[in-house]
């Protein structure tokens, strides 16, 4: 995992005011390992919504979230399956969205109204500490118009979504990874991978095969 105690103090509090603004119900584009992300506190019902509206997303499409520690996932599903766990251990942190059943108490409007949730542990010292001055999860979708490619850049994102959509956009450079999340779906048998992505599927399908 990424050393977050390493970040540069001018990008620091960069990170510090991108989590100042989510705190206050803003929404915010950050840098992840994948592409750039575009975020809210999911417990913000208001600010959610804003992250819909930004991107110009279908209210009914649910929006993943991301997670600075796997502690997290107590609050936001409803367990994690034998499988999840070896997911988890081989790719997280890292570039695969896993979709699990949310916790019965567990309530946003990131679900869109649905039982499951789809969740990541990024790879990227900046996410990571965006997070943890937060307190909270954040909404992890691509930081981009609807059906439009995602963004790689802070400039990319700017030309997509505009000043105005966004409060905040946290410029750390290019993504390193270029590809959006692999995305696996847990909740059924077999597993479904429901979008490819980063990971390549061969590996994917060869733990999965490997599980059976």
């Amino acid at each position: 995992m990424h050393n977050t105690q390493n970040i540069p103090a001018d990008i620091l509090a960069q990170v510090k005011k991108c989590a100042a603004v989510m705190r206050a119900g803003g929404i915010a584009a950050y840098p992840t390992d994948t592409v750039y992300g575009l975020g809210a506190d999911v417990y913000n019902g208001g600010a959610v919504t804003k992250v819909f509206a930004a991107k110009q997303r279908p209210l009914n499409i649910p929006l993943p979230v991301l997670i600075a520690d796997t502690s997290q996932l107590n609050e936001l599903t409803a367990g994690i399956p034998p499988l999840a766990k070896m997911l988890m251990d081989k790719f997280w942190p890292g570039a695969l969205t896993i979709i699990f059943n949310k916790a019965p108490g567990f309530n946003s409007l990131v679900l869109a109204g649905g039982s499951k949730i789809a969740v990541r542990l990024p790879d990227h010292p900046l996410t990571l500490r965006l997070m943890k001055e937060l307190g909270h999860p954040i909404v992890g979708t691509s930081a981009n118009l609807h059906d439009r490619p995602a963004a790689l850049t802070a400039s990319e994102v700017r030309e997509q979504l505009g000043g105005t959509a966004v409060d905040f956009i946290l410029d750390g450079g290019p993504c390193p990874g270029g590809v959006e999340s692999t995305v696996v779906d847990v909740t059924v048998n077999p597993p479904a991978i429901l979008r490819q992505g980063a990971i390549p599927g061969k590996d994917l399908a060869d733990l999965l095969n490997r599980s059976r």
